[in-house]
């Protein structure tokens, strides 16, 4: 009787009234009124930003009883929910997407159009919400797509970074980092709900004390209080009525503004608490070089994680049911170990708010929370120094600590003796200062683990958590990455879509292994031709931004040869520039040679302060000077970098890629996603069997992949038996050509130096064996020239490729995890009238 005080009674609407009616007059009155009402701007003075925010005022109308609707019936239906805890969502704009999904393209299209407007232009006016760095938040983006299209219940939990990943310019070659300012024009998507307010604390101590039945309990006495506040967006899925909630937390301060210090003629210090409270949402991953962008990085972690579980607790209060049936109605997915302070913040909360004892409250966290490692690199694992923790957040070090000691007495008790599985498993790192170690956290706090490739979960079980899959070995899963077809074929290929629903329909769209249809026309000559036409047009529209942006004249008839990732020396940029200047070498040895033109296409960032990286960059761009401008080469080959790769850029990136470049040293990629859209949009992969490359070869064909170098267990053999790189460049004529250009100034306007460290780098280290797969690499590029050379071959290895890319859909991906770790069922959501 309490709750239906509180539930008014209104009267139905219509679905399809004059806010979202599809009629062409309907969708122009409903932009002119977006345009009036909400940007008050007449077309007299409006600005093309002003048209684009009242187009997507006009689409988001259409999503609005599909979220209400989607919400409500999660209330009433008491389901269980999937809340995916992701530091980084890399989304893409929305308007576009909103349009596929909604499936009301072709409708706004002509609207905007009798408007007078060009829908493309307002789409691309879309700032991109830069929340995230690179594979990590654009998977977390891809599975909420997915949950959504499979009408899975799920929340996404994150941070509103106000400024996300830096915008890349470059300068003289070098990368210059600038503010990303994607939030100065609003964000139409977002809903802010000051009503939800979270409290989070920092700092301060923590006091025993005895409570009224006589047991021991802890209070923690904060020294900082900073309010967390939602800014939700709707995630719909293609074509259904789902639209699941991405809620991003804004960190603010509990009181903003101290009035007796601006009385006093404290300016400064009467805003000093809101300023100082809401760094901890201003920036995407701030350089943690420093003790102070340390505990900037923790702060973020823990304020999202900590405002997150604090909602669904509300969530789960609110519609009656115990704190008890947490897990029942919530199942958490950590991806990757940021959000796995959340393991110690749930104990926090059942334990010292809500009064649980040790033993339910453990049950009750380990049965929520499932993990998801996404690296092969043991210094990628995170830790936090003890002294660093203990200050920021005192009672979870003693959690932690009681976490660990009661696990470990376990694995004393079964393995008596054995003090190295004890050290590798605890929670504490004992070395040097003392860290704890997260992914330890994340591994003994949760039910499930799982890997992100075939071999990347290999690797783990065998390498980097082999102890934890010693003790648990029913923990551990696998659950290869999967992309969304409607962001990377639909959206950003709308001509290779047009030509495969011509072909076999348009169900593959939700069903990506009916690609396979496909396979029956690889031997239609006019097929294939209509195919060849399709990748001809999206050259040509690169290379015509390639043109406008840097005033290259690049070839469509060339092969269009793309490496476009975050720069990393394990992904090896640096080894395609290597075969980029022996060509440059042949060619001018020869310049009557016969090759196939290439147009050699980079784009990523390197983090702000990752030296070798950058100087990747410099080098890329060295090469392009050179390269690009000798007459000698006559434009066989030209080297491009396109700055400020995003998801923008990807979109039109992708549908253009002849050659995917997938090269990074065996056992280093957890899986990579790139690979996937770009195999999906007909591009032939050469690469390495790292990640899950490994399983897109075995679903597209050996004869029809390039592969080269060493397998995983050879590079393990070869570090093992004392690997020589030197060895290497003193046998290889070509290698040590290239090299010895580098080291002599060639490339780098006669500066000895300037290359000296990556030179240094490989010829004395070379961690990521680029000199021992050099030779393999090169010749595995012969084979590439000499296919492409045969057009007819090269076009049936495309639709090859795309045909057989059905298990790589992140729908795949998501009910995998439905099924063997969520365990969730859909729930369709109707309409009400």
């Amino acid at each position: 009787m309490i709750k239906n005080l509180f539930k008014p009674r209104f009267s139905p609407i219509k679905i399809e009234d004059a806010r979202t009616g599809l009629s062409t007059e309907t969708l122009r009155q409903a932009f002119l009124d977006n345009l009036y009402y909400a940007q008050a701007k007449f077309p007299g003075v409006a600005t093309k930003n002003d048209y684009y925010m009242a187009l997507a005022y006009t689409v988001r109308d259409h999503l609005l009883q599909r979220w209400v609707n989607t919400i409500e019936t999660y209330i009433e239906k008491h389901v269980r929910i999937v809340g995916y805890l992701s530091a980084e969502y890399l989304l893409g704009p929305h308007l576009g997407n909103n349009l596929i999904n909604l499936g009301i393209h072709e409708h706004v299209k002509k609207a905007i159009h009798e408007s007078g407007l060009n829908l493309e232009e307002l789409i691309n006016q879309e700032e991109e919400p830069g929340l995230g760095n690179g594979g990590l938040g654009r998977l977390a983006a891809c599975y909420m797509d997915s949950l959504a299209t499979l009408e899975i219940p799920a929340i996404g939990y994150g941070i509103r970074y106000e400024f996300g990943i830096f915008a890349q310019i470059i300068r003289d070659g070098w990368q210059i980092e600038v503010t990303d300012k994607w939030l100065h024009y609003g964000n139409p998507w977002e809903i802010r709900r000051p009503e939800r307010v979270m409290r989070c604390c920092f700092g301060g101590h923590t006091e025993p004390y005895t409570d009224e039945q006589g047991r021991y309990r802890v209070r923690w006495v904060p020294e900082r209080i900073i309010n967390g506040i939602p800014y939700d967006t709707p995630i719909l899925g293609y074509k259904t009525n789902t639209a699941n909630t991405l809620r991003l937390w804004k960190a603010e301060a509990a009181e903003a503004f101290d009035f007796q210090a601006f009385n006093t003629g404290d300016y400064v210090g009467a805003v000093h608490e809101k300023m100082f409270s809401e760094n901890i949402t201003k920036v995407l991953y701030p350089n943690d070089e420093s003790w102070q962008g340390k505990q900037l990085r923790l702060e973020q972690e823990y304020f999202f994680v900590c405002c997150s579980l604090q909602d669904m607790i509300q969530f789960l209060l609110r519609a009656g049911h115990r704190i008890e049936e947490f897990p029942d109605k919530f199942t958490l997915q950590l991806n990757d170990t940021h959000p796995a302070i959340g393991i110690a913040e749930l104990m926090r909360l059942l334990i010292d708010e809500h009064c649980l004892e040790w033993d339910k409250a453990w049950e009750i966290t380990q049965k929520t929370f499932a993990y998801t490692n996404h690296t092969l690199m043991p210094e990628a694992l995170e830790r936090w120094s003890l002294k660093l923790f203990g200050e920021l957040l005192p009672r979870h070090l003693e959690i932690i600590l009681e976490i660990n000691r009661r696990f470990l007495d376990k694995v004393r008790a079964e393995y008596p003796g054995d003090d190295r599985l004890v050290s590798n498993l605890s929670l504490i790192d004992e070395s040097d200062e003392h860290y704890v170690r997260m992914a330890n956290l994340a591994c003994v706090g949760s039910h499930a683990i799982n890997g992100v490739a075939a071999l990347h979960t290999e690797l783990l079980k065998k390498d980097v958590l082999r102890d934890v899959y010693k003790i648990w070995p029913t923990k551990f899963s696998n659950k290869t990455n999967g992309v969304t077809p409607r962001r990377w074929m639909v959206l950003s290929n709308p001509r290779l879509t047009n030509l495969i629903n011509k072909k076999i329909g348009d169900s593959w769209i939700k069903d990506l292994t009916k690609l396979k249809r496909l396979e029956q026309y690889a031997d239609d000559l006019d097929f294939r031709k209509q195919w060849q036409d399709v990748k001809q047009a999206v050259k040509t529209d690169l290379a015509q931004y390639i043109e406008k942006s840097l005033g290259i004249i690049v070839s469509t008839s060339s092969i269009f040869d793309v490496q476009v990732k975050r720069i990393h020396e394990y992904k090896r940029q640096h080894l395609n520039v290597l075969h980029i200047i022996a060509l440059y070498n042949r060619i001018k040895r020869n310049p009557k040679i016969n090759i196939t033109p290439r147009t050699f296409i980079f784009g990523g960032k390197a983090a702000p302060g990752y030296f070798m990286a950058k100087l990747i960059i410099k080098l890329i761009n060295s090469v392009a000077d050179l390269v690009n401008n000798d007459p000698d080469i006559r434009g066989l080959i030209k080297v491009v970098f396109l700055p400020n790769y995003n998801v923008k850029l990807a979109q039109r990136i992708y549908p253009a890629a002849d050659l995917s470049e997938q090269i990074s040293t065996a056992g280093k990629e957890a899986s990579g996603t790139g690979n996937m859209k770009l195999s999906m949009n007909g591009a032939l992969t050469i690469g390495t069997l790292d990640g899950a490359n490994i399983e897109m070869r075995e679903e597209v064909g050996a004869e029809n992949f390039f592969l080269f170098g060493l397998r995983a267990d050879q590079v393990y053999d070869l570090k093992s038996k004392g690997y020589r790189p030197i060895d290497f460049y003193n046998s290889n004529s070509e290698l040590k050509e290239v090299i010895d250009q580098l080291a002599s100034g060639k490339f780098s306007q006669g500066d000895l130096n300037l290359f000296r460290p990556l030179i240094d780098s490989l010829i004395y280290h070379d961690d990521y064996m680029l000199l021992a797969d050099f030779q393999s690499y090169i010749d595995c590029q012969n084979q590439v020239d000499a296919a492409y050379s045969d057009q007819d071959k090269w076009v049936k290895m495309s639709i090859l490729n795309t045909a057989r890319m059905g298990k790589f859909s992140s729908d795949r991906a998501i009910r995998e995890y439905c099924k063997d770790i969520w365990k969730v069922q859909p729930v369709p959501i109707k309409l009400k009238q």
